[in-house]
């Protein structure tokens, strides 16, 4: 009966492979359509959601530095989204949500961390603007696409991180896989031979721009230069990470990403503050005292800016000497104009904003002409608000700015935390390693957003669950050990 059994399961398992080939043949003849191929590879993953979920979940970290849009394949469709990764955000999201009504014993303690709560606070006030938008559809897409990345790596990944272990593992699978899409992208570029021009799609279709690709590469440039002065690492551990940090240095020199350059000096100085032990009331101080002098001195400050005529360049001073260009750099430029779009937008709309992902459909009637560039469209087509803090202004309105900045404060908070608090050496690094690649994408953030795609979106709350597990775990743990270890 056994061997009857194991006869028809061999039988069906030939017949619908026999099926599978004739039919992806033809597709592929017919369409010349090569998605079907993904298939298999999809039923397999779908199914070890059930079993290993956790195992898809670092899995999908591996696959997003190789995540392309479907409009890559099929041009002219009117929605998009990132295969394979996307699909699979989805997929862990669902089923997360069928076992928290299940089983009901998610961690408490997270739930009730600050960080927690601000995020809630955050995703209600999107929430209800999804009702007040202009294009409802759209705005209820934007939503959901915020929770299959904080979900997942937020909420679900922290309970991995419990094992300090899968932090190295999460940071490593992401690393990893960004260096095949590195020097792919470098010996693309080394054909052109490495103009700046050329910077700006060479990253394609793997990130949509040089910024994106940039800010990436100074998030983990933070957390490689931790692997490689952390003594507690195994000694052929740092020596990669200090050949890969070496790597990412090149890469991020040749992206031509003055955000990210400007991110990572940001980067710096928290550092340096937090190294040095600077006290809260003296860089409130210096701050004011900043902001004081530029409001004093701003027709002066302007009128120098205006005399800065550099535009962006391949020779690196000159790239550097752009950064302050409003004159005739037509990326700064844009991005200004950009800006003032989305304030316009929220002086309109300033209590609920247009909707969550709708600045890009909107912003065009906003624009003036005198401050539109040669990279402008009259139609507003080309790209977002240029900024995650006037992204929420706008689109949802002054609370969603506040809720949004509020938690960006707090996770600072929680990280500077997780760093003080971190009683080895080697979570003590960790944790300044982390928050400092998190600081390089909070200032990338007054210039460009990205938070809505996987590419930042997913290292970007890894690293925040990852400090946000240090602080209420690991520490507690180290601490009761030295407890222990001192009593014996």
């Amino acid at each position: 009966m056994r061997f009857s059994q194991n006869k028809y399961k061999i039988i069906a398992f030939y017949t619908i492979a026999f099926f599978f080939v004739v039919f992806n043949s033809w597709i592929i003849i017919k369409e010349e359509n090569l998605l079907f191929n993904l298939f298999p590879l999809a039923l397999i993953v779908f199914l070890a959601m059930f079993f290993a979920l956790d195992k898809v979940l670092l899995f999908s970290v591996f696959l997003v530095p190789f995540s392309v849009p479907l409009k890559t394949f099929i041009p002219g469709l009117e929605f998009n989204v990132d295969l394979p990764t996307e699909p699979i955000f989805v997929g862990i999201l669902f089923i997360f949500i069928l076992k928290q009504l299940q089983d009901r014993n998610f961690d408490k303690k997270l739930l009730k961390h600050p960080v927690s709560i601000a995020l809630y606070i955050y995703l209600f006030w999107r929430f209800v603007t999804v009702f007040t938008s202009t294009m409802p559809i759209v705005s209820l897409k934007a939503f959901i696409a915020s929770l299959w990345f904080i979900v997942p790596f937020y909420f679900l990944i922290s309970q991995l991180f419990k094992d300090k272990k899968k932090i190295y593992n999460f940071l490593w699978l992401y690393i990893i896989s960004f260096i095949i899409i590195i020097v792919y992208t470098l010996i693309k570029h080394s054909a052109s031979g490495f103009t700046q021009n050329t910077a700006n799609f060479i990253v394609n279709p793997f990130y949509n721009d040089h910024t994106s690709y940039g800010a990436v590469l100074a998030m983990f440039i933070p957390v490689l230069i931790g692997f490689v002065v952390s003594k507690d690492l195994k000694k052929y551990i740092r020596i990669w990470s200090f050949i890969i940090l070496l790597l990412f240095i090149i890469a991020i020199i040749f992206s031509y990403t003055r955000a990210a350059w400007v991110s990572l000096i940001v980067g710096l100085g928290v550092y340096i503050i937090l190294k040095l032990k600077i006290k809260l009331k003296y860089i409130i101080t210096a701050v004011v005292i900043i902001f004081g002098l530029f409001f004093t001195f701003q027709e002066q400050i302007f009128m120098s800016l205006s005399g800065n005529r550099q535009d962006s360049s391949t020779d690196f001073s000159e790239h550097i000497q752009s950064i302050s260009n409003i004159t005739t750099d037509a990326s700064n430029l844009e991005r200004i104009n950009r800006w003032n779009c989305a304030v316009r937008m929220f002086k309109e709309k300033p209590v609920f904003g247009w909707g969550p992902g709708t600045y890009q459909f909107n912003y065009a009637p906003f624009q003036f002409s005198y401050e539109k560039t040669i990279v402008s469209t009259n139609a507003g087509d080309y790209g977002n608000a240029h900024s995650e803090y006037l992204s929420e202004l706008s689109e949802s309105g002054l609370l969603g700015m506040l809720s949004f900045t509020a938690l960006i404060i707090i996770i600072i908070i929680s990280g500077v935390r997780s760093y003080k608090k971190a009683k080895s050496k080697l979570i003590k690094t960790l944790s300044m390693s982390l928050l400092i690649g998190l600081i390089t994408y909070i200032a990338h953030a007054f210039l460009n957003n990205f938070l809505d795609t996987d590419k930042v979106a997913v290292p970007f709350w890894g690293f925040v669950a990852a400090l946000v597990v240090i602080e209420l775990y690991i520490n507690s743990e180290e601490e009761k050990q030295n407890i222990e270890t001192e009593k014996q």
